[in-house]
């Protein structure tokens, strides 16, 4: 067995404002270089007094006092990736081009910051000149988004089409890569402008020169969007920091940032801020209880997650037999679900836990009526046909699994042997629902699949991982690690009977499904 051993990964530089409200800027980059584990320094180009309803004064720094904290991060402790932000004038443009060039920082991410997210401007006029001429061709990788790509490339966006041709024009301006950024654009399945946000999609595309990347995601609709784009630049940056390829810092830096709005925080009367520690255990739990459990199980798990049968709801290609009786087993193993979760309110201590317990029993009540009755009377099963079902084998050693462990054990023991259940089919249903090679027109499967991979669900997932990790830290002494190893067991063990869930659809879906 290993578990995680923390370390801090590599060492990322913020060269931007600071935002006195704490959801942006230089606050904003420092949190997100934490999360990722990154040794974050950060050199400031401007002060502003700043809230979630906007910024109502600028302090500049002068150019020569930015390049002197430049100079005293970089000749100390260097820096794997570089990002800048909000560079107010054209003088602090050119002095960080000057000092990217001197230091040969080749990781170098540009957020060409503009206009802030209340609608305020924190760009010179005289600076997106520069950035055009002298900071881009110093450019690794630049995301803007839209209004700011229609600055840089001089052309109005309204489609996808728009967007691919203002990529290639700032690609011309000399930056390797390019991220065009969707969020104010959002898409509906035929990649047209979404009509109803309830169902839209958001579409960020990467360019490198010759090929473009499609990363495609649910659109959150919230009003706590402040620090998005500083949050994503510098989620970027700390991948490239730890020795990730573009893709990859892409990808993980787009899926945390969805993270982090889904799990949006309401503070102030506007614009509130990303959750930026979403993803982090208890402080007093660093390393994480949940990753731990998941790195116990690595092989069980990547079976489970990427089994062919998810493969083939994906693709669409899943025989219909194999579905409707998956449909009528997991109708049944929600029932017990729900007894098991039940049991969760009567272990707890407080109004409020219990309360919590009871909420989640009735959505698996909610999700039962969405996703068995109401889809299986799309495929001819009646409600009366899903109570009849035989229980197959695989699920009943799954439901007395967990019954055994709501039973027997403690709170948490209850918590960590259904957790892979909501766990994985969140993984499962955000992967398929964001991934370009998933069918969408004709797929049988595509509802099942938002289903699973909505905001929505995303965001019970994570209150999920919160619970487990404070629970460990309540439940499990850090010396105890006996406990620690049974607790992984346990987990290990639910995960393979997930898999097994779905090893047996086909098997079983002869064996009189229905009764």
């Amino acid at each position: 067995m290993s578990l995680l051993n923390d370390k801090l990964l590599g060492r990322a530089l913020t060269i931007a404002g600071s935002d006195s409200g704490g959801g942006a800027g230089i606050q904003a980059d420092l949190k997100t270089f934490t999360a990722f584990k990154v040794y974050g320094t950060s050199v400031l180009t401007a002060l502003t007094a700043q809230n979630t309803l906007g910024v109502s004064g600028i302090h500049p720094i002068q150019p020569d006092f930015v390049e002197k904290q430049a100079r005293a991060v970089l000749d100390d402790i260097g820096a794997d990736a570089l990002k800048t932000g909000m560079l107010f004038d054209s003088s602090v443009v050119k002095c960080v081009a000057k000092l990217v060039s001197e230091y040969g920082l080749t990781k170098v991410v540009v957020d060409p910051v503009m206009v802030a997210t209340s609608g305020d401007r924190l760009l010179a006029e005289d600076a997106i000149e520069s950035i055009q001429s002298v900071l881009l061709p110093l450019a690794f990788v630049v995301t803007p988004n839209v209004p700011e790509a229609e600055i840089l490339a001089g052309i109005s966006i309204t489609s996808l089409e728009d967007m691919k041709t203002a990529a290639v024009k700032i690609h011309q301006l000399g930056a390797k890569h390019v991220l065009v950024k969707g969020g104010h654009l959002p898409l509906d399945g035929q990649y047209k402008t979404a009509q109803s946000l309830d169902s839209a999609m958001v579409l960020d595309l990467l360019y490198d020169g010759s090929s473009f990347e499609y990363f495609k995601h649910p659109f959150v609709n919230t009003k706590n969007t402040h620090g998005t784009g500083c949050t994503l630049s510098a989620a970027i940056t700390a991948g490239l920091a730890i020795g990730q390829d573009v893709k990859q810092a892409v990808q993980d830096a787009l899926r945390y940032v969805q993270g982090a709005l889904v799990c949006s925080i309401s503070v102030g009367k506007g614009h509130g801020p990303l959750n930026h520690v979403h993803a982090l255990p208890s402080p007093a739990k660093i390393g994480g209880f949940v990753h731990k459990l998941m790195n116990y199980c690595a092989p069980e798990w990547d079976l489970y997650v990427n089994h062919p049968f998810v493969q083939q709801m994906g693709d669409g290609t899943l025989p219909m037999d194999s579905f409707t009786h998956y449909i009528c087993q997991d109708y049944i193993f929600l029932l017990h679900y729900a007894r098991v979760n039940a049991l969760a309110a009567f272990k707890e201590n407080d109004m409020d836990s219990i309360m919590e317990a009871a909420e989640f029993v009735i959505g698996i009540g909610h999700e039962t009526k969405k996703l068995h009755i109401e889809y299986g009377e799309q495929y001819g099963i009646t409600r009366d046909q899903l109570i009849k079902t035989k229980e197959a084998s695989a699920n009943l050693a799954y439901t007395r699994y967990v019954l055994d462990k709501g039973t027997s054990g403690d709170r948490l023991d209850l918590l960590v042997a259904v957790a892979p259940c909501c766990l994985g089919y969140a993984e499962i249903g955000y992967r398929l629902m964001t991934d370009p090679k998933t069918k969408q027109e004709g797929n049988p499967y595509w509802k099942w699949i938002v289903n699973y991979g909505c905001p929505e669900f995303q965001k019970i997932a994570v209150d999920m991982k919160e619970k487990l990790e404070r629970l460990a830290y309540e439940m499990v002494p850090s010396h105890n690690t006996n406990r620690l190893i049974q607790l992984c067991e346990n987990y290990k063990q639910a995960t393979i009977l997930e898999a097994n869930f779905w090893e047996n659809a086909d098997a079983d879906a002869d064996d009189g499904v229905l009764g």
